[in-house]
């Protein structure tokens, strides 16, 4: 069976945050800002989501009709 994935995005700087934010972010995958990344969808991806939710954002798939 196929693991789900969740697409995420990197949309406010860390250099305010603290360290353990900027690791967070780090260990996400995170090289630059606005980036977006595919990650499995397991409960340790989603628990560092939570902890820097104030830095990034779950992007939803966007459907193959959106353009239109």
């Amino acid at each position: 069976m196929a693991q789900k994935k969740i697409r995420l995005q990197w949309v406010r700087s860390a250099i305010a945050a603290p360290t353990k934010h900027k690791l967070v972010v780090k260990g996400l995958g995170f090289t630059r800002l606005n980036q977006v990344i595919e990650r499995e969808d397991t409960p340790a991806i989603r628990g560092m989501v939570a902890k820097v939710s104030h830095l990034v954002k779950v992007v939803n798939r966007q459907s193959p009709e959106a353009g239109r």
